[in-house]
């Protein structure tokens, strides 16, 4: 069997609450004491698990715990798992902008990272010449990064500006340049996060076909992705993270149909937040959804915007109230109920998820993709499902 290029051997990272660094100059001088007499170091020994909707009560806890995992050359590898899994303190470590608290990992070739918009880039710099730094970072000769320009800057779509710093780029320019310099400077080994998420859909399909031309080639690539049918497309193996840990790796069908099964209900509760809960049934030839919110001050109009998911993570439909025409309120409230009424929804029987967002005017200061699934039965078979970016649904919004 061949040999991984990367081994992860169990890897934990551990962070503090509430400081940068390392800590308090006491906790230091402890680590620095158990250090010198050969001892493990004590704050390891405690910490919680890394679940971002409970209150904890240790100052401590493990953004990753003890994930094994190899990755072979040629394979595609998916990441998936809810917001704070630790999905991007894995590639960060993989990529060793961070250091893992325990465990190791060792690399075989070289690996090119785009983990956020920007990442890699000197601002004032321009984008020619951020291109040969990034290649020189990689080792590279200055010749094999000229042979590669042309195609770089053709794939980016940004030859008008390649002669500007990068601190005058969009954030759309930034991602484009940065996959293209990624993903053409021929690594072995590619990490992209889901910061391919702020391209637009051309681009998106763009980065997906590029990275399974990769693969053909025969390099590797890590890649993090919410868009469920991506990586149905993409990936030959998904991993599944929960709360900083490994909870299984596989076929990407049967993980896939496992993470989008995690927490089916019909009702969700929050402990943090204005947000309390929010429920999603089924009334007659309709789609109900009830969201309970208290804050503390009063809102003049409860923005809740919605969107109905399918089971690959596609948005269906959904709306806001200023969609449907309301503009304000009777009277601003502290809490309430915000119930929508979503008439024929049209949908096949299946699985859905429902991602929202929740304000007061124009500010959004909530917000959970995927938050509840539910499971919807439709004996007309014939029905559909309204279509991909058929964004705006019949529906009513009432507020008490």
């Amino acid at each position: 069997m061949p040999s991984p290029v990367l081994k992860i051997d169990r890897i934990s990272k551990q962070y503090r609450l509430g400081v940068s660094g390392t800590g308090t100059l006491s906790h230091d001088l402890t680590r620095w004491w158990h250090l010198m007499r050969g001892l493990e170091d004590p704050y390891l020994k405690i910490g919680e698990q890394n679940d971002r909707t409970k209150t904890g009560g240790s100052s401590y806890v493990w953004s990753l715990r003890d994930i094994n995992l190899d990755v072979y050359k040629g394979e595609v590898l998916g990441i998936i798992g809810k917001n704070g899994a630790g999905k991007s303190t894995l590639l960060k470590i993989l990529s060793r902008v961070t250091l893992p608290s325990t465990g190791s990992v060792k690399i075989k070739g070289r690996i090119a990272s785009l983990l956020e918009v920007g990442t890699g880039f000197h601002p004032e710099l321009t984008g020619r010449e951020n291109i040969f730094l990034n290649g020189a970072i990689l080792g590279m000769r200055k010749a094999e990064i000229q042979r590669k320009l042309e195609e770089i800057v053709e794939f980016s779509g940004v030859s008008r500006y390649l002669d500007t710093p990068v601190k005058r780029y969009s954030t759309g320019m930034l991602v484009r340049l940065g996959f293209a310099v990624a993903a053409h400077l021929e690594p072995e080994i590619l990490i992209v996060d889901e910061v391919l998420a702020v391209g637009d859909a051309e681009f998106q399909a763009k980065c997906l076909g590029k990275m399974k031309d990769v693969s053909k080639e025969g390099r590797t690539i890590l890649f993090v992705s919410h868009n469920m049918s991506a990586m149905m497309s993409l990936c030959s193996r998904v991993a599944m993270l929960d709360k900083g840990m490994l909870v299984d790796s596989g076929d990407p069908t049967e993980i896939i149909r496992r993470y989008l099964q995690v927490g089916l209900n019909a009702i969700k509760t929050f402990t943090h937040g204005p947000v309390r809960s929010i429920e999603v049934g089924n009334d007659g030839n309709s789609l109900f959804l009830r969201l309970h919110y208290q804050h503390t001050i009063p809102l003049i109009l409860p923005n809740f915007g919605f969107t109905i998911n399918d089971a690959y993570g596609n948005v269906l439909f959904g709306s806001n109230p200023r969609l449907s025409g309301i503009t304000k309120m009777t009277e601003a409230k502290c809490e309430g109920e915000v119930y929508v009424n979503i008439r024929e929804p049209r949908l096949r029987s299946g699985r859905y998820s429902v991602s929202i967002w929740f304000g007061d005017g124009s500010a959004d200061f909530f917000e959970d993709k995927d938050c509840v699934a539910f499971e919807h039965t439709e004996p007309d078979r014939t029905a559909n499902s309204g279509g991909i970016g058929s964004v705006i649904c019949n529906c009513d919004f009432k507020f008490s």
